[in-house]
């Protein structure tokens, strides 16, 4: 069945009396289920202070340990949210630039399949990402300086347009160029080859999304993963047979990321940030 309705009073009794969960100031509880969410607060941090056996919290847990949780994660959001978005506007700028260099100005050029990666079985995605692309240049969108290059022009220049696109359209972008154009953007990043640089992106876009959308994030994986790295190697994370069992598709793989994609001075700066979101 369904789970029914709970007022914010009846959750909070749910949760005293159903769960073992100590609510010491309803006023503070009944503020913070109406801000968050029960779904959100209780359903997405609940986990480190539950009982597997009993499926109740463990004696002794308070409603404000999970809301610490909660605000903990928020800050690691931001943090990360923050440093993602720098890495999102350096290959916006480079992607644009070198397929630009090569292709020329015209929108024409980025709507052509032909200017992509011509390998049989990226063809339907190349005509997708196309599709996207040609519905944000040539229809009115929410982008004022869009619209206004194609009603002055008739144009939209890429450099223009990929300020309109996502990271999930940009990342695909990347994927589906041409390699010459990769290898060009990749040599901008320290010790990142192409395939790579290919990686890093995909694995980035999702935990951008879960940054964005307010998910819980200190827990978060992908399915798919970073590329092994010298760094991987440094830190002797250990192995299960030859995959690591760290900093691989978890939140840990962003920070071993932003080591290879970020300036030094704003890598070291995003350190010091997460090294104190944790030590409070």
């Amino acid at each position: 069945m369904a789970k029914p309705f709970l007022t914010f009073q009846a959750q909070i009794s749910f949760l005293e009396q159903d769960k073992n969960l100590l609510v010491e100031d309803y006023a503070f509880a009944e503020a913070m289920l109406k801000q968050i969410g029960y779904f959100s607060l209780i359903g997405g941090y609940k986990t480190p202070f539950k009982n597997p056996t009993t499926h109740k919290y463990k004696d002794g847990t308070r409603f404000e340990d999970i809301v610490a949780l909660y605000r903990f994660d928020e800050t690691l959001r931001e943090l990360f949210l923050k440093y993602i978005l720098k890495v999102e506007r350096h290959i916006r700028s480079l992607l644009s630039y070198y397929f630009t260099e090569i292709h020329g100005e015209a929108q024409s050029a980025y709507l052509s399949p032909a200017n992509y990666n011509q390998a049989r079985k990226y063809a339907p995605a190349i005509r997708r990402l196309v599709s996207v692309l040609d519905n944000l240049a040539n229809n009115n969108s929410d982008y004022p300086y869009i619209n206004h290059q194609r009603q002055a022009y008739g144009n939209v220049p890429l450099w223009v347009l990929t300020n309109g696109v996502t990271f999930g359209t940009l990342s695909k972008f990347y994927k589906f160029t041409t390699q010459d154009i990769q290898s060009k953007i990749a040599r901008n990043f320290d010790k990142v080859n192409q395939k790579q640089l290919e990686q890093f992106l995909s694995v980035m876009t999702k935990f951008r999304n879960v940054c964005a959308h307010g998910d819980r994030l200190y827990s978060y994986q992908t399915r798919n993963d970073i590329p092994d790295t010298v760094l991987h190697k440094k830190l002797d994370i250990p192995q299960n047979g030859t995959q690591y069992s760290m900093g691989k598709h978890d939140l840990f793989a962003m920070v071993i990321a932003f080591r290879y994609l970020l300036p030094k001075d704003d890598f070291i700066r995003f350190k010091s940030a997460l090294t104190s979101a944790i030590r409070h």
